[in-house]
């Protein structure tokens, strides 16, 4: 219990220590139309032509990419830049698929969405582990992080028609030393539970207003299958006992063609 408190104590002395990078080399055609949309833990600038995307039906998904220039900041060997841009694709075809029709031939879609990482602090490992250790021992929904431990990523998107840009966001997100990330023992632990996030807002800043009924596919039609379960089952049963998030195994390489759906694609 000492070593808890002691735990604890050192995370919250240390939370401010950790943050995002203010600036980035861009991916986007334009960013002169984004502004500020959340602060805190995930931070974003978001921009959006609602008349616009209430015309779109069919969109089409590039691959991610990594986005290059002077402020961009990974260390990531080819295995780790697959698993991250394939998890990133995935989250945005999961959430894009809920609202639109995803096709995989770009000619016949009404827009198309191309995203990037930007940013990328690899999960420390040790720390995590002992991260876990302590938490076993606190009670409540919150749990501590040391700040060596703390991964983040950073990651953009933009919905264009026909070479305009419709809707557009730059996100980042970093674990904070108090919270609800789960600390992980792979480095890629925080960037890849974070891709879930970003595809959640990226989705958000693209959807039409009013949201259209969601979309439901069986497994024979589902436009994402390319990449696997929307679920991680075992990562959550593990979590859930141990405390630590594990990875969900995608394929590591991101399809080279965008995935599309079917006729058979139904809507709640």
């Amino acid at each position: 219990m000492r070593f808890a408190l002691t735990f604890t104590a050192l995370a919250l002395s240390l939370t401010a220590c950790a943050s995002a990078p203010d600036g980035h080399d861009s991916s986007l055609s334009s960013t002169e139309q984004l502004k500020p949309g959340k602060s805190g833990r995930t931070t974003t600038r978001e921009y959006r032509d609602t008349a616009a995307l209430n015309q779109v039906k069919r969109v089409y998904l590039h691959p991610t990419q990594l986005a290059t220039g002077k402020t961009t900041r990974y260390t990531l060997k080819d295995n780790e830049k697959a698993l991250v841009l394939t998890e990133v694709e995935a989250q945005l075809c999961f959430e894009l698929a809920e609202r639109y029709e995803m096709v995989s031939d770009r000619t016949q879609s009404d827009a198309e969405v191309h995203s990037a990482v930007t940013w990328f602090e690899p999960t420390g490992t040790a720390g995590s582990g002992a991260a876990a250790v302590a938490n076993f021992f606190i009670p409540g929904p919150l749990g501590i992080r040391l700040p060596g431990s703390l991964g983040g990523l950073g990651a953009e998107a933009e919905m264009k028609v026909k070479d305009r840009q419709v809707a557009a966001i730059v996100w980042a997100r970093q674990a904070q030393a108090l919270g609800t990330d789960s600390p992980s023992l792979s480095r890629l632990g925080d960037a890849l539970q974070f891709a879930e996030p970003f595809g959640d807002d990226a989705a958000r800043v693209m959807s039409p207003e009013p949201l259209p009924p969601s979309r439901s596919y069986t497994s024979a039609t589902d436009p994402c299958a390319a990449y696997g379960g929307r679920i991680n089952e075992t990562g959550f049963i593990i979590d859930r006992v141990t405390g630590l998030y594990v990875p969900s195994t995608r394929p590591q390489k991101a399809p080279e063609k965008a995935p599309g759906t079917t006729p058979e694609a139904q809507q709640d």
